[in-house]
């Protein structure tokens, strides 16, 4: 049984940060691409970023310089460390598993919230 379980939500002042954590269960890892997507109340669920087995990552325009997405393939975990947050970045925020060829996965996702 394949889980995503996300953590490391929460509020957060903006200009703060938050880390979030995903931790895959069920699948091989390595071989994944992991990402983080976001959905803001009333829109669509957009690509945050994402990293591939090997490290190569990518980012959605609005969050570069900002976000940084990293990989621990022991520990089956993916991360999202988020800075110089802005109330845009006010989201759900969910985490990817997807390999060409077969279903992806989502985890429940995680509530970031970035007030004042």
């Amino acid at each position: 049984q394949v889980q995503l379980v996300e953590s490391g939500g929460g509020l957060v002042q903006p200009g703060g940060s938050l880390r979030l954590s995903c931790l895959a269960s069920g699948i091989l890892f390595s071989f994944y691409d992991m990402g983080w997507y976001r959905q803001a109340s009333g829109k669509q669920r957009e690509l945050v970023a994402r990293i591939g087995g090997s490290g190569v990552t990518n980012y959605a325009e609005l969050v570069k310089g900002r976000f940084t997405i990293s990989r621990d393939n022991a520990k089956n975990t993916v991360y999202l460390q988020m800075n110089s947050l802005k109330p845009e970045d006010t989201a759900v925020y969910y985490c990817n598993a997807a390999i060409l060829g077969a279903k992806d996965y989502w985890g429940q996702g995680t509530q970031v919230t970035v007030s004042s």
